[in-house]
């Protein structure tokens, strides 16, 4: 517990938190009854935490988010929870706040700037662009 209290998790670092996930597969044994086995294994989870809850207490919390696949997952880790076996500070950052929820927002708008973009000129628009086009000359009409 002093060892997960004194990593100092502040918004904006980048962690990559290991967490213990155990799997259960049921089949058949030699003799046709059903056995569970356990299968524990270490899975990452690696991004940007958005806020810590509760500083150091035994009910302390922070917030991961990343982007997979173009959508962006968040997750709640406690931080003294037996699940989570490793929790690794990969950047400080400074911030100049406590919560990043804004970063949500921020995000998906970036995102949809990209989407705009890429589907504003269809492509055989763009190959039959001809060059600069000049303003049509205003004829003078004639005074008798």
């Amino acid at each position: 517990m002093k060892k997960r209290a004194s990593l100092g998790l502040r918004a904006g670092d980048t962690v990559r938190v290991w967490q213990l996930i155990e799997e259960l597969k049921i089949s058949k044994g030699k003799n046709k009854k059903d056995v569970a086995t356990r299968n524990v294994r270490r899975q990452a989870f690696e991004g940007l935490i958005l806020a810590v809850k509760h500083g150091t207490e035994a009910g302390a919390t922070f917030t991961v988010r990343k982007v997979a696949s173009g959508v962006g997952v968040e997750r709640i880790f406690p931080i003294y929870s037996p699940m989570v076996d490793e929790v690794e500070v990969l950047r400080r950052a400074r911030t100049r706040r406590a919560k990043l929820y804004f970063i949500r927002r921020k995000a998906s708008k970036e995102a949809k700037r990209a989407m705009r973009k890429t589907l504003a000129l269809p492509v055989a628009m763009v190959e039959e662009t001809p060059g600069p086009v000049e303003a049509p000359q205003k004829e003078e009409a004639a005074v008798e």
